[in-house]
């Protein structure tokens, strides 16, 4: 009877899992942009305290913060709206000298007698087609930054409630200060995550922009926006921020500085991504390589762009929830990117 209990609990669990993602893929719109509203106040939250430290009334602090952010979403939309409508309209162009390289590509082989007349690289990748889905996408990303009027107001009614939330949750839990705790450490540890990847990615783009700008490739504030934000995307982000500006470096100089361009891409995520990033975060923030992977893939799956996006920020509070539980502890030990007792 007690294994029969035992199978039962495990399949009710199994099936309430299952209702629980159906939920929450059919939910995407209104959840993404609540969580999104969330993060963001995670992040605005110590501005918000401190202006109210310095004697700034809840609601003038509060909006002087929405509107700095509003400033920026602002700001990003502007930049990624121009260049990306300047950009799509060159498509054709690059289009042409892709061909070109193509035919120039096929005549240095046939003169080195290499058959070719059975493959058409151009035709099997397809970069004409790359850079229009390219384009595509960053249009895409625009609108998504346009529509923040939600975001906003949900961001503002979590800051008015924000400095009132710790004495709430005080009486609502009493005595079981390790539920407070609890929510204490998680709500700082994602502030510390979400800020060390925002500086980081913010120099990552602004590094990236500059060298692209000095080497002279078309649209080089476009690929530092898109380094900065791809940045947030663990393991794979970097790698597709790099793509495009490095098949514009071929397409518009040759070899030469298309590999200028790759090096440049290599060293500053090697750097950032492998020195400076785990000594700002240190081991305790770390996922395993493993559950990182597994996270982007399942939070991509679950709400697209935005949930690869916020996949380590989501894991995170769900494996610091897990260290709480007694029965699941073990599940937190295995997402950790450290060995118990090393």
């Amino acid at each position: 009877m007690a294994e029969r209990g035992r199978a039962a609990n495990a399949l009710i669990s199994i099936a309430a899992l299952v209702v629980m993602i159906a939920g929450l893929r059919a939910a995407q719109g209104i959840l993404v942009q609540t969580l999104i509203a969330v993060f963001l106040a995670v992040i605005c939250s110590p501005a918000v305290m401190w202006l109210r430290r310095h004697r700034v009334p809840s609601v003038i602090a509060v909006l002087l913060v929405t509107l700095i952010v509003l400033g920026v979403i602002a700001g990003f939309a502007t930049v990624l709206g121009t260049s990306v409508n300047q950009f799509t309209a060159a498509i054709p162009r690059y289009q042409t000298r892709l061909n070109a390289l193509g035919d120039s590509l096929s005549s240095w082989l046939a003169a080195h007698r290499i058959d070719v007349r059975h493959v058409d690289i151009f035709k099997v990748i397809s970069p004409g087609s790359m850079l229009g889905m390219l384009g595509g996408t960053l249009k895409g990303f625009v609108s998504a930054l346009s529509n923040t009027a939600v975001v906003l107001l949900i961001l503002v009614f979590i800051l008015l409630e924000i400095g009132d939330l710790p004495k709430r949750l005080r009486v609502a839990f009493g005595e079981r200060g390790g539920d407070l705790e609890r929510y204490e450490r998680m709500t700082s540890q994602v502030q510390k995550y979400l800020a060390i990847k925002t500086a980081t990615s913010l120099l990552t783009g602004i590094l990236i922009g500059t060298w692209l700008a000095i080497l002279g490739v078309d649209f080089a504030v476009l690929w530092g926006v898109v380094a900065f934000l791809l940045n947030y995307v663990p393991n794979i982000g970097s790698v597709i921020a790099a793509i495009p500006a490095v098949v514009l470096a071929l397409i518009q100089f040759g070899v030469g500085r298309f590999l200028a361009v790759l090096i440049g891409y290599l060293v500053v995520n090697m750097v950032i991504g492998n020195f400076v990033e785990p000594a700002l975060m240190g081991r305790k923030l770390g996922l395993s390589t493993l559950v990182v992977f597994l996270s982007l893939v399942f939070w991509g799956w679950v709400w697209g762009p935005v949930g690869m996006v916020l996949s380590v920020p989501l894991t995170m509070v769900i494996k610091i929830s897990l260290e709480y539980n007694d029965e699941l502890k073990w599940l937190a030990v295995l997402m950790d990117n450290s060995v118990p007792g090393e």
